[in-house]
C-alpha cells in the first residue's frame, strides 16, 4: 500500500485521533517526504534531531540515511505508536518532552522535522541562541507564509534577521494541504537553512542587533527616523553609515543591522535606554 493508505490504516487500527491543537498533521505524500530527505543532504555519519515525529513517518526515512536519530515527542500517546510503526529502531533515541526545553546535542547535528507550525519562531531561537552548538543545517516543513518571509530579502522581518545571522535559507518546494492527514488550514513549504560555520557576528553585537530590531519593528510601517532615530544620537548614527532615515526597518539587510549595532556599541553606549 502507498504511504497515505499505510498511515490511514495505522491510525484507524490504533484508534488514533490527532490533536490539531498540538499541530498534529501527518505527512502522507511520499513525494514531499522524498523532497525533505533530499534537501537535508544526510550523510551516513550524521546525527539528526527530529521534532514532533508523530508515529514516525519521517523518522523511518531518516533512519535509513543517518548514523543516529533523536526524536523529541511531546505527546506521550505517540511514543509507543512510534515504536510500533517503525521496524528498525536500533539507531533511534526517543525523548518524551517539549523540544523548546530539551537541550540539543553538544556535537554536530542537523535538524530535520515536520514541526508544529506555532513553535517555528521559538524553535529557531532555541536552536540558534540557546543551543551551545548551533545545528549544521535545518530542513523544516513549516507554514508557507513564514517560510516565504524568512527568505524575503526585500521585506525582512525579525525572523528573517535571526535566520540570516546564522545561515542561508532557501525554499525547497511548496506543499498543499492535501499532503497531510488531516489537512491544515494553511499552505505549507519545505524550508532548508544551510548554517554558517560561525554566526555573522559576535554575541554582544547580536544582542544589540536584537535590541535595535525590536525597536525598529515595533512600528515597522514607520520610517527609521521615527523609531531608532528618536534615540539620542540615532539620526547621526544612521547618517554616518549611509542609511537613509526615511527607510523602513524591513528594507535593511542583516549586514546593515550589524553595522548599526556595532556603531551603537562602539563606546559601550547602549543607546536604547
Amino acid at each position: 500500500m502507498d504511504l497515505s493508505q499505510r498511515v490511514r490504516h495505522f491510525c484507524s487500527a490504533h484508534s488514533l485521533k490527532l490533536n490539531t491543537d498540538l499541530g498534529q498533521h501527518f505527512l502522507i505524500d511520499a513525494a514531499i517526504l522524498d523532497a525533505i530527505i533530499e534537501a537535508a543532504n544526510i550523510c551516513s555519519d550524521d546525527t539528526i534531531v527530529e521534532i514532533g515525529p508523530g508515529i514516525g513517518i519521517l523518522t523511518e526515512q531518516l533512519l535509513k540515511k543517518a548514523a543516529r536519530v533523536t526524536s523529541i515527542e511531546l505527546d506521550e500517546r505517540l511514543v509507543p505508536l512510534l515504536n510500533a510503526f517503525i521496524d528498525e529502531r536500533s539507531k533511534l533515541t526517543v525523548i518524551r518532552g517539549n523540544a523548546l526545553h530539551v537541550p540539543f546535542p553538544q556535537t554536530p547535528f542537523k535538524i530535520v522535522a515536520n514541526i508544529p507550525y506555532h513553535i517555528t519562531s521559538p524553535l529557531l531561537r532555541h536552536a540558534f541562541l540557546e543551543s551551545p552548538l548551533p545545528p549544521l543545517s535545518l530542513t523544516l516543513l513549516i507554514q508557507r507564509e513564514v517560510a516565504e518571509k524568512i527568505c524575503d530579502k526585500k521585506a525582512a522581518g525579525l525572523l528573517t534577521i535571526l535566520v540570516r545571522l546564522f545561515g542561508t535559507p532557501r525554499l525547497v518546494r511548496f506543499v498543499p494541504p492535501e499532503a497531510f492527514l488531516p489537512p491544515p488550514q494553511v499552505k505549507s513549504a519545505v524550508l532548508h537553512i544551510d548554517c554558517f560555520s560561525s554566526p555573522l557576528t559576535d554575541r554582544k553585537t547580536m544582542e544589540q542587533v536584537f535590541r535595535l530590531t525590536k525597536i525598529g519593528f515595533s512600528q515597522k510601517r514607520k520610517m527609521l527616523s521615527n523609531t531608532i532615530g528618536m534615540f539620542h544620537g540615532g539620526m547621526e548614527r544612521l547618517e554616518a553609515l549611509g542609511i537613509d532615515p526615511k527607510r523602513r526597518p524591513q528594507t535593511l539587510s542583516v549586514h546593515e543591522w550589524i553595522r548599526l549595532a556595532q556603531v551603537w556599541d562602539k563606546n559601550g553606549d547602549d543607546g536604547t535606554s
